[in-house]
């Protein structure tokens, strides 16, 4: 399996041209989504670098949340849709924990 990916549009294809993936990654837009809700930010992007341990499909999408609760929050993935769903996931996530508690809720 391979180590470094670039990116065809939204298909990672292995690179093991080390030049050619670092001159890919000097320019590409790795992004996939950005999502800021008050201080909090959900991030999501192309790592180019597979973050498997072990046997599995390649771990090359990343989603971290930074700031609020739920800082450090961090989950990776294989695939471009995958990153959007998990990226939306991380979303909710914030959303969720954010919340003020009700005039009703104790603790």
């Amino acid at each position: 399996m391979s180590e470094k990916y670039i990116l065809d549009g939204h298909e990672p294809v292995p690179c093991e041209d080390l030049l050619e993936w670092a001159r890919w990654l000097e320019t590409a837009d790795r992004h996939v989504a950005e999502t800021h809700i008050g201080t909090t930010r959900i991030s999501t992007v192309f790592l180019g670098l597979n973050h498997q341990r072990g046997s599995g499909p390649p771990l090359i999408f990343e989603t971290v949340i930074f700031g609020g609760k739920l800082n450090g929050y961090q989950r990776r993935c294989s695939t471009w849709d995958e990153a959007e769903a998990q990226h939306q996931d991380g979303v909710r996530a914030v959303r969720a924990r954010d919340q003020p508690r009700s005039q009703t809720e104790t603790g």
